[in-house]
């Protein structure tokens, strides 16, 4: 049978770093479950990991994504400007899964947005309902509020489940539910695949230090002037709010909305606001080996790739 590691917890967590070590140990490649790692040009405010300077031009192909010598899937494929759908990541995901199977390789699924885990964990049934571009432009001036309950006249069943601080999915909602009359009802198909879930499990003041620790790296690496050149390439102000987190509050603060400290501190909070939002999603996946140290994780993966 297939087999699929899945490596999850909340940002700042260590997953990627664990990624790259068990891929190779174990002959594996890395697929992202990042929602806005799949942008290029959003690298530092993202946690991608770092692009290998030099590609042998006898095994990689030059659009491969390489780091630590290990090659890397669904990172940089797609601009920012553009929308990208859950479904549209399901169907890329699930493609890299199997041509790495194919390949005899052990594939690796990394990230922390808990929407796309579950679409690829739980086999989730996506509607295949195309983007109506003018309605989009339509809904995009409208507020989360006004969203919120233009989805609750077209289908009250779907406002119970949705996140309603995501404007992305509510339009998306909002999109299917105009096409259909109603939001289907999702079905789950789960893989027949053999597939071990770990999750990275941090003490939650550890967990504080270590978001300071990597905001004032990023900081440092120049993050503010990759969302400068965000702007300078046509990206809004309103697509960097709806990017979130280091997008929103940097935006803010070269809007002049905010001073620094503003900015770091309102950011620092969220990012642990964030983290919480993740734990909720994932404590509800079934069969996650919780670790708290690389070595666990590693002897799990290895008896799980053995057997």
């Amino acid at each position: 049978m297939s087999k699929l590691l899945i490596i999850l917890g909340p940002t700042a967590s260590g997953k990627s770093d664990l990624a790259i070590k068990i891929a190779k140990l174990f002959n594996g490649e890395v697929i992202s479950a990042d929602s806005r790692q799949v942008y290029k040009g959003m690298d530092i405010g993202t946690g991608k990991v770092e692009k290998d300077k030099i590609q042998d031009a006898y095994l990689r192909r030059q659009t491969d994504y390489y780091s630590s010598g290990i090659r890397h899937h669904l990172l940089d494929v797609v601009d920012p400007k553009e929308y990208f759908s859950v479904a549209q990541y399901q169907k890329l995901a699930l493609s890299a899964i199997k041509d790495i199977q194919q390949r005899n390789k052990l594939p690796i699924l990394c990230g922390g947005t808990g929407l796309y885990l579950s679409t690829i964990i739980e086999g989730w049934q996506l509607p295949n309902v195309p983007p109506n571009a003018k309605l989009r432009q339509e809904l995009e001036k409208l507020n989360i509020e006004q969203l919120s309950q233009k989805l609750r006249k077209l289908d009250s069943e779907r406002t119970t489940t949705i996140d309603k601080n995501n404007k992305h999915r509510l339009i998306r909602a909002i999109e299917i539910a105009t096409s259909k009359g109603s939001v289907p009802l999702l079905i789950k198909k789960p893989l027949e695949w053999n597939i071990l879930i770990l999750g990275i499990k941090k003490d939650k003041k550890e967990l504080k230090e270590l978001i300071l620790e990597r905001l004032k790296k990023r900081f440092e690496e120049e993050m503010i002037e990759e969302v400068k050149k965000l702007k300078e390439n046509g990206i809004s102000s309103k697509r960097l709010e709806d990017f979130g987190l280091e997008y929103r509050w940097i935006n803010r603060y070269l809007e002049n909305q905010v001073n620094y400290k503003e900015m770091f501190d309102s950011l620092y909070r969220d990012i642990c606001n964030y983290t919480k939002r993740q734990m909720t999603w994932f404590k509800k996946i079934p069969n996650v080996h919780w670790v708290t140290k690389n070595e666990e994780a590693i002897k799990l993966a290895g008896d799980f790739f053995s057997n």
